[in-house]
C-alpha cells in the first residue's frame, strides 16, 4: 500500500459520508418545508461542499465532479428524504444522527486525502475538520440559522479528534485503514455523547457568569 491509504476503503467511506450527509441536508429541507428542488439542493450542499472545499484548498480537482457516484449518492439521499422524509424523521433526532455519521466519516477521509497529498499532520487534521463541518455550516446558513459549529455543542472538537486519530499514526509510518475506522468511531462517539448528555464546548458566557459580581 506504500505511503497511501487503502483507496477502495476511502472511496466507500467518502460515498457513505456523502449519502448520510445528504440525508441530513434533505431532512433539514423537509423540516423547513422546502420544495423538491430545495431538498435536492440541501442534500447536495451538505453531502458535497466539505469535500469540494478540502480539494480546492489542497489544489486537487474536486473528486465530486470527476466521479458520478457522488452525484448518485446525494440524489439517492434527496429522493429518500423527499418520498420518505416523514418516516425517516420518526427516528428520534434523525437529522442530528445522520449529521454525526457524516461528520465522523468525512473528518477521517479529509485527513487521509490531505496526508496522501503529502501535507503535514497538523494541516491534515485541520482539513479533516473542514471536510466534516463545511457542508453542515452551509446548510445552516442557507436555512438562516447560526451554524452548529459556532454554538455550544461539541461539533468541531470531535472532527478534530477523529482526524487526529488518522494523522498521528501516519507520522509513525502507519497507513492502515483501521485508523480511519477508529477515527470515525471516536468522532461519532464524542458527537453523540455530547448530544445525549448536553455537553457543550466552553464559551465566554461560561466564564463571565462565574466572574460577574453579586447583585
Amino acid at each position: 500500500m506504500g505511503n497511501e491509504f487503502n483507496a477502495t476503503l476511502i472511496l466507500w467511506l467518502n460515498l457513505l459520508g456523502t449519502f448520510v450527509f445528504g440525508l441530513s441536508g434533505g431532512l433539514a429541507a423537509v423540516r423547513a418545508r422546502l420544495d423538491v428542488f430545495g431538498v435536492l439542493v440541501l442534500s447536495a450542499v451538505v453531502g458535497l461542499a466539505g469535500g469540494i472545499i478540502r480539494d480546492l484548498l489542497i489544489g486537487a480537482p474536486p473528486a465530486t465532479f470527476r466521479d458520478w457516484r457522488y452525484l448518485v449518492a446525494v440524489g439517492a439521499a434527496a429522493a429518500v428524504c423527499f418520498f420518505a422524509g416523514p418516516a425517516v424523521e420518526r427516528v428520534q433526532r434523525s437529522v442530528l444522527l445522520f449529521d454525526a455519521m457524516g461528520l465522523a466519516v468525512f473528518c477521517v477521509t479529509g485527513a487521509t486525502k490531505a496526508l496522501d497529498y503529502h501535507l503535514g499532520p497538523v494541516q491534515a487534521v485541520i482539513l479533516g475538520a473542514i471536510t466534516g463541518i463545511g457542508g453542515g455550516m452551509l446548510r445552516d446558513v442557507l436555512l438562516g440559522e447560526v451554524p452548529t459549529v459556532l454554538r455550544h455543542e461539541l461539533y468541531a472538537i470531535p472532527a478534530l479528534a477523529g482526524a487526529a486519530v488518522v494523522a498521528i499514526p501516519h507520522v509513525a509510518g502507519s497507513t492502515s485503514g483501521l485508523w480511519a475506522l477508529v477515527g470515525a468511531v471516536v468522532c461519532f462517539t464524542m458527537r453523540v455523547t455530547g448530544l445525549h448528555y448536553g455537553i457543550d464546548a466552553p464559551s465566554p458566557h461560561d466564564t463571565t457568569k462565574h466572574d460577574a459580581p453579586p447583585d
